[in-house]
C-alpha cells in the first residue's frame, strides 16, 4: 500500500485510509433500506477506504442489537475484492434501549459480555481495534479501561482505543493499557472545537485522533458551507465542495488526524474520500483555523 501520509495513516501498527466510513446513519433514526446501506459500503471499499468505524450501539429498536457491525460483515462478506486490510473499529460501553435514548454501561463485566457479542456479530477472531464507547460515571473510569487491557491481553482484540476522552482521561487509559493506546475518538468539527487540546495531545503522544461526526453530524452536514462562510468562501474558489474541504482542513491539521465522517449514500461517501487528494497551504489552513 502507499506511504502518502494524505493517503494513508496509522492507527498502531496498522496503516489505513486517511479518511474512515462512519456506520451509525446506516443504522440508527432515519437509515436507508439495506440494499443502499450495503452498497454505500462497497463504495467505500471501491474508492479506497480501508478504515470502518460502528459500535454495537448502532441500532434502532431494541432487539436490533449491534445492527450495524451485523450490516458491515454482511457487505464485507458481499464485496466482490479482497478486504483483508480493511479495519473494522467497533466499540462498547453505549446502549440503546430502543425509546431513542442513548445510556451508559462501563462496568467490567458489561464491556467483556459486549466485547464477546461484537466477536461474534463481526465474524472474527479478534476485533481490530476495539474502543471503550462513552466514561460512564458509575463506573470507575481505570475499571472500565481495565476492562479494555484484559481484552487486549487475552488477545480478543488487536487494538485498543477509547472515545469521547479528555486529557487526563487519555493519559490515564495510556498508562492503564502499558502505553498501549492506539486511538482516541473525539467529536471535532468546524462546529465542535473543544477537543483541540486533546488533538494536540494525540499529536504529541503519537496516537490516532479520530474526528466523530466531522461534518457537523447527520443532521448539519449539507448545512456545513451556509454555516460557515470561511469554508463555503474557499470551497467556491477551489471548486470543491464544503464537505470535502472540511476533510482537507482535519488532514492537514497533523498526520495523526483520520477523519470517519458517517455516511448512509455512495455519493457522499465518495466525495468525502476524494479529500485526501486535496492538498491545502498552510494560508489556507490558518484562514479556516480562524473561521
Amino acid at each position: 500500500m502507499a506511504t502518502d501520509t494524505n493517503k494513508t495513516r496509522r492507527i498502531g501498527d496498522v496503516e489505513v485510509s486517511a479518511i474512515g466510513l462512519g456506520g451509525m446513519p446506516m443504522s440508527i433514526e432515519g437509515r436507508p433500506d439495506e440494499a443502499r446501506s450495503i452498497a454505500t459500503i462497497h463504495a467505500a471499499l471501491d474508492a479506497g477506504i480501508t478504515l470502518i468505524d460502528t459500535a454495537d450501539a448502532y441500532h434502532l429498536t431494541a432487539t436490533d442489537d449491534g445492527h450495524n457491525e451485523s450490516l458491515i460483515a454482511k457487505a464485507l462478506a458481499s464485496y466482490g475484492g479482497d478486504t483483508s486490510d480493511v479495519l473494522v473499529a467497533t466499540k462498547g460501553g453505549h446502549l440503546r434501549p430502543g425509546d431513542g435514548s442513548w445510556t451508559l454501561d462501563g462496568s467490567p463485566k458489561h464491556i467483556a459480555e459486549a466485547a464477546e457479542a461484537s466477536l461474534k456479530r463481526l465474524g472474527v477472531e479478534a476485533i481490530g481495534l476495539y474502543q471503550f464507547h462513552r466514561p460512564d460515571p458509575k463506573t470507575p473510569y481505570e475499571d472500565s479501561i481495565g476492562a479494555i487491557r484484559d481484552l487486549l491481553d487475552a488477545g480478543k482484540i488487536r487494538m485498543a482505543g477509547i472515545s469521547n476522552a479528555n486529557p487526563a482521561q487519555i493519559k490515564q487509559a495510556n498508562e492503564i493499557l502499558g502505553g498501549r493506546l492506539v486511538s482516541v475518538q473525539n467529536q471535532f468539527s468546524p462546529k465542535f472545537r473543544s477537543s483541540e487540546p486533546e488533538l494536540d495531545l494525540c499529536d504529541e503522544l503519537g496516537i490516532a485522533f479520530l474526528p466523530w461526526s466531522p461534518l457537523g453530524g447527520i443532521t448539519n452536514a449539507a448545512e456545513l458551507g451556509a454555516k460557515y462562510p470561511a469554508f463555503q468562501t474557499l470551497a467556491a474558489e477551489l471548486g470543491v465542495s464544503p464537505q470535502k474541504l472540511t476533510l482537507a482542513w482535519m488532514l492537514a491539521k497533523s498526520p495523526i488526524v483520520i477523519p470517519i465522517p458517517g455516511s448512509s449514500r455512495p455519493e457522499t461517501i465518495r466525495d468525502s474520500y476524494s479529500a485526501v487528494d486535496l492538498q491545502l497551504t498552510p494560508d489556507q489552513v490558518a484562514v479556516l483555523d480562524a473561521a
